[in-house]
């Protein structure tokens, strides 16, 4: 059995269109081969009936989820404006998918839950570049205090600069900007994942990290003077690193997680490793966020063909964070 909290997992179900009602419910069927501690959704329970045949106990308190669980798939009821139907969104959907999320971020603050494991939606008019930076607000933290990592049973990235197209990517690097990344990852690493000396790999931006200037000069005077301030602070960090020479596995042995320059930089590794299991965490808040690294998969939704795979490692993930938080405490 994964590590089982004192609360309970808090999932939010995502868009009811999308393919999060069926991971989840497989996920409840599956419970005991994936290893998962005990979980509740929050959403429309009409689309988990849409997709799957098992017993919902629909429950009104986080606390009531462990006398729940083995007769069926708690949920916390929110019913969307109108009944969604697989793949095909709508705008009450994604409304119903935000309020989900709100809610589960309320649970984990006010400690009703141990975590919030969350869904790809699927938001009309959504304001933010990402849902790390949804959650950042909720929780009242800036987005720049916060690291968006992908973790792997053998990789850990974390992306300083997101959603971006490449064109932008060096106007918003900066050594504050990196330094705040690097800082949310090495504590998050000591708090979340038990790691008392976190070591920390830092990815150079241009081929061979700059070759001394001769391709870029944005190691030298961006990079480095980043890394100079947190080893400073005596944090065990290292480079600017060439990032075709980082992910292999003898250099992987050397390090914890990988702080990549921009996204591609460093999601191509982790997925090309751990398609199937890398999990989305968010480090630097004050309560636990996980999600499976998927989106919402309209196309295949209703079809019986979503894999839980993901869903199920951003479970335990969760449950194992809340775990080391609560024996640090």
């Amino acid at each position: 059995m994964a590590s089982i909290p004192s609360e309970p997992i808090a999932i939010s179900i995502g868009d009811p269109a999308g393919i999060g009602p069926e991971v989840l419910a497989k996920c409840w069927d599956n419970r005991g081969m994936f290893n998962l501690p005990p979980f509740v959704a929050i959403g429309d329970p009409r689309s988990v009936g849409a997709v799957w045949d098992g017993p919902i106990m629909i429950i009104d308190d986080p606390r009531e989820t462990d006398s729940a669980f083995d007769s069926g798939l708690p949920l916390i009821q929110l019913m969307s404006a109108e009944e969604d139907v697989p793949g095909h969104p709508s705008v009450a959907g994604a409304h119903c998918s935000l309020d989900s999320l709100e809610i589960a971020v309320g649970l984990a603050r006010s400690g009703s839950a141990a975590a919030v494991v969350k869904e790809q939606l699927y938001a009309i008019g959504f304001a933010h570049p990402g849902q790390t930076e949804f959650v950042a607000e909720r929780c009242g933290v800036s987005s720049g205090n916060v690291a968006m990592m992908l973790a792997g049973p053998t990789l850990r990235t974390v992306p300083a600069t997101t959603h971006l197209p490449l064109t932008e990517v060096v106007g918003a690097l900066t050594s504050v900007l990196i330094e705040s990344r690097g800082r949310a990852v090495l504590r998050g690493l000591q708090r979340s994942f038990g790691i008392a000396e976190p070591r920390l790999a830092v990815a150079g931006l241009n081929p061979h990290s700059g070759e001394g200037g001769t391709l870029g000069r944005e190691e030298i005077e961006v990079i480095e003077p980043a890394i100079a301030a947190l080893a400073a602070e005596g944090w065990r960090i290292t480079g600017p690193h060439p990032a075709d020479t980082l992910f292999h596995a003898s250099a992987r042995a050397n390090y914890d997680a990988a702080l990549c320059m921009y996204h591609d930089q460093a999601l191509i590794p982790i997925k090309a490793l751990h398609f199937e299991d890398a999990v989305n965490i968010t480090l630097g808040l004050p309560i636990i966020r996980t999600a499976p690294d998927h989106g919402t998969a309209f196309d295949i939704a209703g079809q019986d063909r979503a894999d839980p795979r993901p869903m199920a490692a951003a479970i335990r993930m969760a449950a194992e964070c809340a775990s080391h938080r609560a024996a640090a405490a």
